[in-house]
């Protein structure tokens, strides 16, 4: 199950049918659980925990030691979750002392070839990460996120759970729960209805989004104000509750 010519750090707890490539490179506080296949030319450092039934393919970097500045070699952290696929290049680097010291990716997601995720970022489940998406520290990225190719994501920024972005987006503000945005600057062009239909929403619950799309970009509304009124919309639909919380957590100001 681990080639020979895998280098791979006494102090390393692999589980008995992890999978590990020729000349990948795993050291030392590094955990891997049952499941998990490593490809070849993959180095891993810790300390980095990883789940189980994850796949990592070649030429990734994992836990290496983040790209800021103020980082002095602090022991931080990079936790993944089960049922991963991270593919070709991808570099997932540990956290800071300036935030939590952790980065998290969740699990069941899809990071395509040469995506980056940098320090303190925290990416929930059923993500996709399309090819070369980059997000800068301390990002937040909820579940069911879709951001297509090239899409680069601020320092600081919250992405929504269930939003989308089209290839080479670029993300300086809050992207609210369930929106599309394209463009650099990022603008929003709707809601990903069609992904609400496929995940079996039903058409109240549609058209209840649709309203609140409405009353957030097409009423001339300061953002208090269309909280204020989604706020009296919400036993409409619990998603609603879902755009809402995701308002009131921005710091950054939304994609309009």
């Amino acid at each position: 199950m681990i080639d020979s010519r895998a280098v791979i750090h006494p102090s390393a707890r692999l589980a008995d049918d992890v999978e590990v490539g020729p000349f990948t490179t795993i050291g030392p506080d590094v955990e891997i659980g049952a499941g998990t296949k490593i490809h070849s030319h993959v180095v891993i450092k810790g300390p980095t925990t990883i789940g189980r039934n994850n796949t990592i393919f070649q030429f990734s970097s994992v836990g290496e030691e983040c790209q800021d500045k103020k980082y002095r070699g602090e022991p931080t952290r990079l936790e993944i979750g089960d049922n991963n696929i991270i593919r070709e290049g991808c570099t997932l680097h540990r956290g800071t002392v300036q935030d939590n010291s952790l980065t998290r990716i969740g699990s069941n997601n899809l990071l395509m070839a040469y995506v980056h995720v940098a320090h303190d970022c925290l990416v929930g489940d059923n993500c996709i990460l399309a090819n070369n998406t980059a997000l800068a520290g301390h990002v937040v990225v909820d579940n069911d996120v879709i951001l297509g190719g090239f899409t680069t994501v601020h320092q600081f920024c919250r992405i929504g759970r269930g939003s989308m972005t089209a290839a080479g987006t670029g993300l300086f503000k809050d992207l609210p729960a369930y929106i599309m945005a394209s463009g650099s600057p990022a603008e929003a062009h709707g809601m990903n209805f069609e992904g609400m239909r496929r995940r079996g929403w039903s058409d109240d619950t549609i058209r209840a989004l649709r309203r609140a799309y409405k009353v957030i970009y097409r009423q001339n509304l300061k953002l208090t104000e269309a909280v204020e009124v989604l706020q009296g919309m919400a036993e409409q639909a619990p998603q609603i509750e879902v755009l809402v919380s995701s308002l009131l957590g921005s710091t950054r100001g939304i994609v309009r």
